[in-house]
């Protein structure tokens, strides 16, 4: 089991930890959310919880909490600029369906 991130999601996260002045890492999970039934939830990671697993990638900590980790099992996080537009990218390969919006997901 695994979730990564690429080299330009790590410089991103460590840059805005390194801005924010404290935390362990990001953390990543899912919730229900949208009209296709699951959203990714994205924050920082202050602490680590007991259902918590750790994976590093590229220098940065990534939380996910075990309920979570089923769906986004291996996973990788890209950061990226499209125009004016910024922000993550997930590429899940347990995802069947997205919503036209693509803000929510369903495995």
């Amino acid at each position: 089991m695994s979730v990564t991130l690429t080299e330009k999601a790590a410089s991103h996260v460590h840059g805005s930890l390194a801005r924010r002045g404290k935390g362990l890492g990001l953390r990543l999970g899912v919730r229900t959310s949208g009209c296709s039934g699951l959203a990714y939830r994205l924050e920082y990671a202050d602490r680590i919880e007991a259902d918590d697993v750790e994976f590093e990638s590229h220098g940065v900590k990534v939380v996910v909490d075990r309920k979570s980790l089923a769906i986004i099992d291996g996973t990788e996080l890209d950061f990226g600029r499209e125009g004016l537009n910024e922000g993550f990218r997930f590429n899940n390969p347990n995802v069947k369906d997205e919503c036209g919006c693509g803000e929510s997901f369903n495995v």
